[in-house]
């Protein structure tokens, strides 16, 4: 009797013992999930790299995903039955199905960290759509705080799979339905031979632009004006056939005295800006774009000029090879690689291009920053 009622509670245990053979268990991966013909499918794939697989930076597939097999839930190690995924997609071949839910399927994140990306893009947003807009009476640009405002007046929502320029020009043209606000001008310099210029002046008036100086007195006469960027595209088809020659000069033209975005932020600046040493180089326009003016900033706190040496002169002057100039003492030399004119020469030097002095490099870099901005400008 005693080894029969044994043999039976060694049954029972048997029974409630579920040991998980053959679970396989995922965790700190991404999850991208589709939703087809009712079933759930799932892949696990590396943080960080089904975006870059999206915007085809990152073209090995063994690179983002952690293995080539479909499953309905990652998380819990359940594989996708085979006949679901024919009755799906019509195929059971793992990695043909793996790159249709990579391409269609939804990443799956977090809330804190869903809700930090929204909000980081949402200021980039609001950053863009400041740098592009004026308000009409005071000629000035509204601030980052004011323009989030508008944005949540306005119940606008971020996409996170649209670009930042983009959705800030729909942003813009909602706006300009409910508030006084309106796209900032462009200041180009507009140069065609001496026949044709009468036909682009009367051009001109047409488009409502204002005209700073004319200058008729070398081979061929120019003229400066600002325009509305909704004009650019005709206004540069217009002078090809004229024969001439444009220049943008500044993508966004302020009222006087805008000088930095920071001003405009929340925080106070108690040192205004020197125009002998913080000031952007006479090459370049005084509209020019923010950005460079934090660069020359940045860059001027970094660098030594041969002018200012006093008592601290007799300290040993290290010598960046790459910027081939001296940075000053241990301290200013380990910053100065961490500059951006020491960054931008080191790029000029993998392409065997010889190093720019401080000025040079802004210059360079706001040529570079308006052909990129007008490569993605959209009117």
């Amino acid at each position: 009797m005693e080894d029969t009622r044994e043999r039976s509670c060694e049954r029972k245990m048997s029974k409630t013992l579920v040991q998980p053979i053959g679970q396989k268990r995922l965790t700190n991966v991404a999850v991208v999930r589709l939703k087809k013909h009712g079933l759930r499918f799932e892949i696990a794939c590396y943080k960080n790299k089904v975006l870059s697989w999206r915007s085809r930076v990152e073209k090995d597939l063994d690179e983002v995903l952690q293995s080539q097999t479909v499953y309905s839930n990652v998380s819990k190690g359940i594989l996708a039955k085979t006949k679901d995924l024919v009755s799906a997609f019509g195929t059971d071949d793992q990695t043909e199905i793996c790159l249709e839910i990579l391409e269609k399927g939804e990443l799956q994140v977090a809330g804190k960290e869903r809700e930090s990306q929204f909000s980081s893009q949402f200021r980039d947003i609001a950053t863009i759509v400041m740098q592009k807009t004026i308000n009409p009476e005071t000629q000035r640009p509204y601030t980052i705080s004011m323009i989030e405002r508008l944005m949540h007046e306005i119940h606008f929502a971020v996409d996170p799979y649209s670009s930042s320029k983009k959705q800030a020009l729909e942003v813009i043209r909602e706006l300009q339905k409910n508030f006084p606000i309106k796209r900032s001008p462009m200041k180009l310099r507009l140069t065609v031979p001496g026949q044709n210029f009468h036909s682009l002046c009367e051009k001109l008036n047409e488009w409502s632009a204002t005209i700073v100086p004319k200058d008729e007195s070398g081979s061929q006469p120019s003229v400066i004006c600002e325009m509305e960027p909704g004009t650019f595209r005709e206004c540069d088809a217009l002078v090809r056939n004229l024969q001439g020659r444009l220049e943008i000069l500044a993508m966004s033209v302020h009222a006087e005295g805008d000088t930095q975005v920071d001003q405009y932020d929340d925080e106070d600046i108690s040192h205004p800006p020197k125009e002998s040493a913080n000031s952007v180089p006479s090459c370049l326009p005084q509209e020019s774009t923010d950005s460079v003016l934090q660069l020359s900033e940045k860059m001027q706190k970094q660098t030594i000029s041969s002018g200012n040496q006093n008592a601290e002169g007799e300290v040993k002057q290290h010598k960046c090879s790459t910027c081939n100039a001296f940075v000053g003492d241990s301290k200013q030399y380990r910053d100065h690689f961490k500059s951006d004119w020491h960054k931008h020469n080191l790029k000029r030097k993998t392409r065997l291009l010889p190093a720019l002095t401080v000025e040079e490099c802004l210059a360079d870099v706001e040529m570079s920053d308006s052909k990129s901005d007008l490569q993605d400008y959209s009117f």
